[in-house]
């Protein structure tokens, strides 16, 4: 491999859409194409978006599922988007998603016969077993995640948990861990950028801020965080929860906040996209508030320790990595009283909430041009074993699907002149 890189970066989210995944692919990119060499980002269109980057961005087709998903749903297999990317002379291919991009990056390596890494970022089957409510199509989908998955050539992970859940669906395969970094500068925000906030929302001086940012979906704890806030109103603590983000079950969460009484308590701000206005909200915050057993590796946790803002987590869950209980952050048992208890306890101690902050701060941080280096120096060992056949991938035949299209896409290109896909 050169010196300079030249790498592709598949996945289904990136703006509009955006999500923690997304986030992720933004930062390879841009890191990637200001210190490395080359980037170009590969994911489904959205009708009148225009990208505005300092890297390629290359768009495939995509159906609307935003009412029933959050998102466009790729259409990967395009003859001319694939011929378009197999000129590009890439040196890796690095899919971060197991759905409609990593049929293209399959089909693109059976074009180019380069590499193919595969980061496995989120557990894909809460969502699956959410949206989908037979058991057997749940197992069928499934199986089409690992066959993308076992179909690289090497298997990331950005934590522990995340490769604990990927062996929980039936992957057999060797992976390694590489985490995912954080955008924000590692440093305190300015107590008059803190001071717009409370304005913005009304909320007195002195009262406590507690703050969640994320999708608002049910399964990421938001009734831990309701019910246990509602147990502190009973014990006469004052306190404003903020929710940052919008979500399927947004509405809902509304309603219920509303019924057990804390309207006056919480406020909903939407999703908010700018990065220094996010900022600003951690910042506020006297406690991140991230009760989720879902999440494989809490990027919001470290957003808020980049701000000096300590979380409430699950007990050995994914996003409790790295957390000492009572150092730089809390440990609870996955119910609404312990979550109380902590802010009963210790949710008006700003004295010791900032230094468990501070010491977030130092132990939790993680910058993405650490990330990315480090995922660059890998690069160059997965092209180095690819080039003596040593790898994870599985020797197993194209699934139907994959198999049945890519024979429809060489008829294309049969007709149309080109030779995209090599058999």
């Amino acid at each position: 491999m050169s010196n300079k890189l030249n790498v592709c970066l598949l996945n289904d989210s990136f703006p509009p859409s955006i999500d923690g995944v997304a986030t992720a692919v933004l930062n390879y990119a841009a890191i990637i194409q200001s210190k490395y060499g080359s980037a170009t980002v590969v994911t489904p269109k959205y009708p009148d978006f225009e990208d505005d980057y300092t890297y390629n961005v290359v768009r495939f087709p995509s159906l609307n599922f935003e009412k029933s998903l959050g998102y466009r749903a790729g259409m990967p297999f395009d003859s001319k988007v694939l011929h378009q990317l197999a000129e590009m002379d890439f040196d890796i291919l690095h899919c971060h998603c197991p759905f409609a991009s990593a049929y293209v990056a399959r089909a693109l390596r059976e074009a180019t016969g380069l590499p193919l890494v595969f980061t496995y970022h989120t557990k894909f089957d809460y969502d699956i077993q959410r949206l989908i409510k037979s058991k057997p199509l749940q197992n069928t989908i499934i199986k089409f995640l690992l066959n993308n998955v076992q179909a690289s050539d090497e298997v990331w992970v950005v934590s522990d948990g995340a490769g604990k859940n990927l062996r929980s669906l039936g992957y057999e395969g060797d992976y390694i861990i590489m985490e995912n970094g954080v955008d924000l500068p590692k440093e305190k925000v300015s107590r008059e950028r803190t001071d717009k906030i409370s304005e913005k929302h009304g909320i007195p001086a002195g009262v406590p801020v507690y703050l969640f940012v994320g999708r608002l979906v049910w399964y990421k704890g938001l009734k831990i965080i309701l019910d246990g806030l509602a147990k502190a109103k009973e014990n006469e603590r004052d306190f404003r929860m903020i929710f940052v983000g919008g979500g399927d079950d947004a509405d809902e969460v509304k309603e219920y906040a509303h019924k057990i009484g804390l309207d006056e308590k919480c406020i909903f701000t939407g999703a908010i996209s700018d990065r220094e206005t996010l900022r600003d909200y951690y910042g506020r915050s006297d406690l991140f508030l991230f009760p989720s057993v879902f999440d494989t590796n809490g990027l919001a946790v470290r957003e808020a320790a980049a701000c000096g803002t300590a979380s409430v987590l699950i007990k050995d869950s994914c996003a409790g990595e790295g957390i000492t209980d009572g150092r730089n952050g809390f440990l609870i048992e996955e119910n609404s009283e312990a979550l109380a208890d902590v802010i009963i306890k210790h949710g008006g101690d700003r004295e010791l909430l900032g230094r468990i902050g501070d010491h977030a701060m130092e132990d939790l941080y993680y910058s993405w041009d650490e990330s990315v280096a480090k995922a660059v120096e890998r690069y160059a060992i997965v092209k180095d074993n690819f080039s003596k056949g040593i790898g994870s991938r599985v020797n197993l035949k194209m699934d139907k699907l994959f198999e049945t299209v890519v024979d429809i896409m060489r008829q294309i290109d049969k007709v149309q002149g080109i030779d995209t896909l090599k058999k």
